[in-house]
């Protein structure tokens, strides 16, 4: 038990931690307008477009880790200049992190977060699980109380964020520092394993996309070892795949393919000599680094949520170059970044 609980600590503290593996800034830095600082501590961002709004969804919580225990906030725009608070979702006792928001087959708005449970009779506070959560939204646009996931093996788990394909929710489950595992929904609700990928080094953040022929991309973060990136392929079933390992690391990646389906975009954390900042790459299809854009960031910062709209690329981060950690909003015209 103290060993499942030390290596869950070590994957929420590994996200402060910079590296030395740091990818050139060939572009100047692009300036951020902040959008929320309610909470002592503000992050881990999501961006989505829905029903004519666009969503940012995040945590609030006294601080990156353990804190009180955090709620999920949810504000949204119809411009990307006025933003509204639009929603809390909280649990009693449960620390709810890492909010990801989806659209079912169905048409609800699923937030998919991380539940971890803390002994605060202790100082400092020691961890004693993690369990994904999701709520749901329905027709009235409010969501449900959360309620743990339905997944197999239970005890450390994390699915990081859920990507819908044909009908099917994928994601990656980890928590035991040892694997990570390829999962499938089709309620949001329960979980079901498809296979173990074969990635070594504490594999954990990851995020799942599509290209139009229906080839599986998967970035994963790694935190031991040489902690450089992994970017897996497959094809259905989805059960074998080619691993490429990238010559830099990922932290709270985020990813989508260019308007031509020639390149990938990534939101991560840069490990510079100077310190973390938050960076959009753009990739070619093996992750090989063409780009890179440095945010206006610093300190804890990244996980940043990303979408295309009106030929620009919308981008939600958090960060704490100002001295507290807030969340931060800015667009790069997809023609300056793809020149």
């Amino acid at each position: 038990m103290k060993k499942m609980i030390a290596l869950a600590v070590v994957l929420l503290l590994a996200r402060l931690c910079p590296a030395q593996f740091p990818a050139p800034v060939t572009a100047p830095a692009s300036g951020g307008t902040e959008i929320w600082s309610g909470a002592p501590h503000n992050a881990f961002t999501d961006l989505i477009e829905y029903k004519g709004y666009i969503y940012c969804s995040f945590r609030e919580g006294s601080g990156h880790v353990p804190g009180s225990n955090g709620a999920g906030r949810i504000l949204r725009t119809k411009d990307g200049n006025t933003w509204e608070s639009f929603a809390l979702i909280r649990k009693d006792g449960i620390d709810l992190r890492d909010q990801k928001l989806s659209v079912m087959p169905d048409g609800r708005m699923l937030c998919l977060m991380g539940g971890s449970v803390y002994d605060t009779a202790k100082k400092p506070s020691r961890l004693l699980g993690m369990y994904p959560h999701v709520a749901f939204m329905g027709k009235d646009m409010k969501f449900t109380t959360p309620e743990k996931a339905v997944i197999g093996n239970p005890g450390h788990h994390w699915v990081w964020r859920l990507t819908w394909y044909k009908g099917v929710g994928y994601g990656i489950d980890y928590g035991s520092g040892r694997s990570a595992t390829l999962v499938k929904t089709t309620d949001g609700k329960t979980f079901t394993g498809i296979t173990d990928l074969e990635v070594d080094g504490m594999p954990n953040e990851s995020t799942i996309r599509f290209d139009k022929k229906g080839k599986m991309y998967i970035l994963i973060r790694r935190e031991q070892g040489d902690k450089l990136g992994v970017l897996a392929t497959g094809k259905a079933p989805f059960t074998s795949f080619s691993y490429q390992k990238l010559d830099y690391r990922l932290g709270g990646p985020d990813f989508m393919f260019t308007p031509d389906q020639k390149k990938l975009i990534v939101g991560t954390r840069l490990y510079l000599p100077g310190g973390a900042k938050t960076g959009i790459l753009v990739t070619d299809l093996s992750g090989r680094l063409l780009r890179t854009v440095e945010l206006e960031s610093g300190g804890d910062c990244s996980y940043p949520g990303m979408l295309v709209r009106r030929k620009e690329l919308w981008i939600s981060y958090y960060s704490s170059h100002r001295g507290k950690t807030n969340i931060y909003f800015t667009r790069i015209p997809l023609n300056d970044l793809l020149k």
